[in-house]
């Protein structure tokens, strides 16, 4: 069976930072699909909701899983929602995940402090867009910097997004899951804090850390991140079940 495969975006963003997976992922005759989560995006007059969210995630598994078995791919809240929705009490059709730079519980004094500077952005005359689009010029190569903004930024679903990462129960969903899992994260990546605990929830995952890479890997770093996809694909075939 052909494997599949689905990626999330992470806050702010939309489905377009994944141009370069997309790219690399049909080069290889690989199908995928890149969601956009509501209040993202081509959903951008959408309000955001935790369950809207990961009714997205999940509608696009469930049909990619019709078709072969399911690579997940998410990066920062994309990733986050993954987890939640990979380490779900009952077990999704995902046969393995990638979770991108959110090794980290969206919870306590870091939740607060991450909304304060968000907020704080937000509160510029142009909402921070313009120290925003200068930090992408100068950590992301031209070959995807394009690709992060060209859906949009989702501004007015930040905070919203961002308070209700904080009911998810991220350590009991992670310690949930017994499929094949890597754990991305760049060098200076900020949502790196709880890497240790993590690995301890989940044995089984790898963790891989891109040296001199900051939060943002799949952009900075994608041909690592592709390299990686390449062996997590590797992995999906090996374990699928042959067509009878």
């Amino acid at each position: 069976m052909q494997p599949q495969v689905v990626l999330v975006h992470g806050i702010r963003t939309s489905a377009t930072m994944w141009r370069a997976q997309l790219e690399y992922l049909a080069g290889r005759g690989v199908p995928a699909v890149a969601v956009d989560l509501p209040g993202h995006g081509t959903r951008m007059d959408e309000d955001f909701t935790l369950h809207e969210a990961l009714s997205t995630i999940d509608r696009a598994v469930r049909d990619a899983a019709s078709r072969g078995p399911v690579l997940l791919v998410g990066h920062s809240m994309g990733g986050l929602l993954s987890l939640a929705y990979t380490g779900g009490e009952e077990p999704p059709p995902v046969t393995a995940l990638i979770a991108a730079s959110c090794s980290a519980l969206p919870r306590g004094a870091a939740l607060q402090a991450y909304r304060f500077l968000a907020g704080a952005m937000d509160s510029l005359p142009d909402r921070g867009l313009w120290l925003s689009e200068r930090v992408l010029d100068a950590t992301i190569p031209a070959e995807t910097r394009a690709d992060f903004g060209a859906g949009g930024y989702a501004l007015d679903a930040q905070d919203v997004a961002l308070k209700s990462l904080a009911s998810l129960d991220l350590a009991a969903a992670v310690a949930r899951i017994r499929i094949p899992l890597w754990l991305v994260n760049g060098q200076f990546d900020q949502l790196r804090m709880h890497e240790g605990l993590f690995r301890r929830l989940a044995p089984q995952a790898e963790l891989i850390v891109v040296p001199m890479t900051t939060h943002l890997v799949t952009a900075m770093r994608p041909q690592v991140f592709n390299a990686v996809l390449g062996v997590a694909l590797a992995t999906v075939g090996r374990d699928a079940p042959s067509a009878s």
